[in-house]
């Protein structure tokens, strides 16, 4: 019969095991501590080193790539603008996972948020749909003496009330621009639809509305264009549908978009870099903002929302499936092929004259690396397009501080506006060279 004894030494404190069976005694002294000791390094360095993958704390800093054509603009640009030559640095302990940065921009925004005071302005469209944007007029004087004007359009569902807005109008504001930021249609929780459509992916529509308003109530006033994520694509496809529309505009700089709807509906559907579980949290996201126009869709007799596309709605676990069962009813689409082909600004990007700023992040989980060669072909060949890689930032993240507390403007806050500021005195330095020839 086998049975254990466990005996302990008061003077040394010393644990041993004995065992006896058949007359024969073995003892296990120090090693079966040790070994349980060995474990627990074990499971300690397994855990950091799965913190340190995670966090990509490995990954060294580094200036953005930068992918541009040897003209005099963009030596002047990139050297009156240092931030896009210098490196990026993002908070040490979490700044380089784009995961953290992308969740963190979803949810929080930006942190410290100011409060720009505004003016909420309606223009009615003419299919009856009314849009909205605010208008913020400027705190200081702009470098230039100038009258600019921001024309800003915002990511999927977003609006001038977001966090990383009201920040970015307050540090424009301050910088010498008046703002005005598109209130993408049907996305403000208190303003009721007028027609029976919301916003698309690529409808310019109310984009286009926001910036006639600008030229006509401020006839003096030069135009920067600013895009984030769909924001990006909208102002981008604006400028390219019809030359009329670059009138007056200085610079356009869109951040973070995917470019093709088509190319990315593939990659948004794999599960790499979770990215299915960021289609699926979106997709919940637009359930919820259209459901909240749910009436309205459905007492409008003209509407192609009925009963059956609602039910489809409800089931749609990806952003495509909601495209296709309502997206793209919007303006008659006959396939989600179409609607993305349509709606996408790579078939227009190209028409852009003005000098374009193309800002993406290589490690942003929402936008594939495939379709960063978009921008990086268009910058190769385009003498006025310039394309900024940063190696971290995630998906509208950038942001910026020392160890664990992020600052509350970003990077990207603050590349926009010395990207601006060098155009506009590029543009400014040429007007007066033209004048003194003349």
């Amino acid at each position: 019969m086998k049975y254990f004894l466990l005996a302990a030494s008061r003077s040394t404190h010393t644990y041993k095991m004995t065992t006896t069976e058949g007359g024969y005694i073995h003892t296990f002294g120090p090693e079966l501590p040790a070994m349980f000791d060995g474990v627990k390094l074990a499971a300690v360095a397994t855990i950091l080193y799965i913190i340190v993958r995670c966090l990509n704390l490995k990954s060294p800093t580094a200036p953005p790539e930068i992918i541009y054509q040897d003209t005099l603009l963009s030596h002047y640009l990139l050297k009156t603008c240092p931030m896009l030559t210098k490196e990026y640095i993002p908070p040490l302990l979490w700044g380089k996972s784009g995961h953290i940065q992308t969740v963190l921009y979803g949810k929080m925004g930006r942190v410290n948020t100011p409060t720009p005071c505004g003016v909420r302005m309606f223009l009615p469209m003419q299919d009856g749909a009314t849009a909205t944007f605010d208008l913020f007029e400027t705190i200081g004087s702009h470098t230039t003496g100038d009258d600019i004007t921001m024309v800003i359009c915002p990511g999927i569902g977003n609006h001038s009330e977001k966090n990383y807005i009201r920040t970015f109008v307050d540090y424009s504001q301050r910088q010498g621009y008046r703002c005005a930021v598109l209130n993408h249609l049907g996305a403000l929780p208190n303003v009721e639809l007028t027609s029976p459509r919301m916003f698309t992916y690529g409808c310019t529509w109310e984009f286009g509305a926001m910036v006639g308003y600008i030229k006509r109530t401020y006839p003096q006033t030069l135009l920067v264009v600013v895009g984030f994520s769909l924001g990006g694509n909208i102002v981008c496809k604006f400028l390219g549908e019809n030359q009329s529309n670059q009138d007056r505009v200085l610079c356009c700089v869109s951040v973070c978009q995917g470019y093709s709807a088509l190319r990315a509906q593939e990659t948004f559907l794999q599960w790499d870099q979770c990215r299915r579980l960021y289609n699926f949290m979106l997709a919940e996201n637009m359930k919820k903002i259209i459901l909240s126009h749910r009436d309205s869709l459905l007492a409008m007799q003209c509407s192609n929302i009925g009963d059956g596309e609602l039910n489809r709605l409800y089931a749609a676990t990806s952003l495509m499936q909601i495209d296709d069962s309502i997206m793209r009813k919007f303006h008659g689409y006959d396939s989600l092929r179409e609607y993305y082909e349509k709606e996408s600004c790579v078939h227009y990007i190209h028409k852009i004259t003005v000098p374009l700023l193309l800002l993406n992040s290589l490690d942003d989980p929402l936008v594939h690396p495939s379709l960063l060669a978009v921008a990086r072909t268009l910058a190769e060949k385009m003498p006025n397009v310039i394309f900024a890689l940063t190696q971290h930032g995630g998906h509208m993240g950038f942001f910026e501080g020392a160890v664990l507390f992020p600052q509350p403007l970003t990077w990207m806050d603050k590349v926009i506006v010395e990207y601006t500021n060098a155009v506009c005195r590029w543009e400014k330095k040429q007007s007066i060279c033209q004048s003194s020839s003349e």
